[in-house]
């Protein structure tokens, strides 16, 4: 895991946000529910890239479209592919960027992001909006776990033995941030989804 505390600062933070809420304008935010069961998730979600991550009755998967608007999904802003390239140490680029809106009482449960075909790549995260409590496991549900705040303009890596690992968000700090319009969190995560050819 490699945490870079305010790499954005509030111009670059405030740039990134009108970007993203563009792409939610072309390709809204909708919820996900897990497979099976149908329970919905509490986080909206959007994507932008080649590719987005869905989860729904039938399962969770990578697709090149919006489940309700069928259009493909906006492309990944220049932005943030400039730091992917600065910080992923990943010559390709990420083909899917996540974009989970937390509300106040959000929460996303410990989960191994394990959907992709390629995992030599880092996860990447970015945080615009209220603290959060992130947690980290190791890469069993058993093991023991670490909390910390995630604040806006942090970015997260997960790489290595940490790739597999267990995570999630345990809660949001209401008003911590100023930077959107309504208490809440916006989480940017990059992937990679197909191996990345030599």
């Amino acid at each position: 895991m490699k945490l870079y505390p305010a790499y954005l600062d509030r111009a670059a933070q405030e740039a990134l946000l009108e970007q993203i809420r563009a792409i939610v304008e072309e390709a809204p935010l909708f919820t996900p529910c897990m497979p099976r069961s149908g329970k919905a998730f509490s986080v909206r979600m959007s994507n932008c890239g080649p590719l987005g991550w869905v989860s729904d009755i039938g399962g969770y998967r990578y697709q090149p479209y919006h489940p309700a608007t069928q259009r493909p999904w906006p492309p990944i802003p220049p932005l943030l592919l400039q730091f992917w390239q600065d910080l992923s140490g990943c010559d390709a680029e990420p083909e899917a960027c996540l974009i989970n809106y937390y509300g106040p009482d959000a929460k996303m449960g410990l989960h191994v992001d394990s959907d992709e075909e390629d995992f030599s790549a880092p996860i990447f995260s970015l945080s615009l909006g209220d603290d959060a409590r992130f947690r980290l496991g190791g890469t069993t549900r058993k093991d023991p776990t670490n909390s910390f705040k995630l604040s806006s303009g942090d970015i997260l890596l997960l790489d290595g033995k940490d790739r597999k690992a267990y995570h999630g968000i345990d809660r949001i700090y209401p008003g911590t941030s100023n930077l959107l319009k309504a208490p809440g969190r916006i989480n940017l995560t990059m992937r990679r989804v197909k191996p990345i050819k030599g």
